[in-house]
């Protein structure tokens, strides 16, 4: 099983009809040289890169855009086109007074896998009090949360919201949430090491392509940055592969993490077991 679990389907061509809202998407997420992709497309890159299933992240930004950019409706629409290939989470934007609701009708109603959140976008600290309803509708449904980490090349995004120490208060007050940090939190990959040796509840995703080569960027970032070691010894149940798709290219990103050193056992666990893990399995 090889799981992708960070992907965007903002330019899926089923939820873009409208070239109002398709144009908006491009400006407020800074992609703009990709059209919209059939589902044919998405399925044949699906099988160059030999991955089985995607999870498809919303956005919503509310507060900051004045609208979600890919709402928990169009994720289920996307989920009911291909339900043995799509994996849907949800999104809510922590400043409205209702997002707890919000969540709970994504994870009974919609029948969502998780919650994603962009705290450099959506303009708040991980452990501020407003955020303790949300968590605690996560734990409630046993629902894990995908927190974008690190850098950000969306506009109007603050880098000091995604530094990962902001996420240790989170870990520490939910030792039963399962949070992952997004992008391994680059480039603090070795604070993000930390948190996870510190805290077992603590995921990351490889969804850090910075640079135009994967493969060189894999080798700086999990064998120079922080040994391969770590990941193949310490931090095994803790990686999942992860490709930021759009922005950056599935197929290279799932080469070149089978060549960066990484065990068998190892590899099977980061390209998808620990996602079956975090996402509290499949069903």
């Amino acid at each position: 099983m090889f799981i992708d679990i960070h992907v965007h389907p903002a330019f899926y061509e089923p939820i873009n009809a409208d070239e109002r809202r398709e144009e908006l998407r491009h400006t407020e997420l800074d992609i703009h040289k990709n059209g919209t992709a059939a589902l044919e497309h998405i399925f044949n890159q699906m099988r160059c890169a030999g991955l089985d299933k995607l999870c498809l992240l919303p956005e919503d930004y509310t507060s900051t855009v004045g609208c979600a950019l890919v709402s928990n409706e169009e994720i289920r629409t996307l989920v009911d086109l291909a339900p043995d290939r799509f994996i849907g989470f949800a999104s809510v934007d922590p400043s409205d007074k209702e997002a707890p609701d919000r969540l709970e009708e994504a994870f009974t109603r919609l029948k969502l896998k998780g919650l994603k959140l962009h705290p450099g976008r959506q303009h708040f600290m991980p452990g501020e009090e407003r955020l303790e309803a949300i968590y605690q509708v996560c734990e409630r449904y046993d629902k894990p949360i995908l927190f974008h980490a690190g850098l950000s090349w969306e506009p109007d995004t603050f880098t000091r919201f995604c530094q990962p120490t902001a996420f240790e208060e989170v870990a520490e007050k939910h030792p039963k949430l399962r949070i992952c940090l997004g992008h391994f939190a680059w480039p603090w990959v070795r604070e993000a090491a930390m948190l996870m040796v510190k805290y077992p509840n603590v995921y990351a995703d490889t969804g850090a392509l910075y640079f135009d080569n994967a493969y060189e960027f894999y080798t700086q970032t999990f064998t120079k940055d922080i040994p391969v070691t770590w990941i193949d010894r310490s931090l095994r149940h803790q990686v999942m592969f992860g490709s930021n798709n759009p922005r950056f290219e599935q197929i290279r990103m799932a080469d070149a993490i089978t060549k960066i050193g990484l065990r068998d056992s190892t590899l099977e666990l980061v390209k998808g077991l620990n996602a079956v893990e975090f996402l509290g399995g499949l069903d």
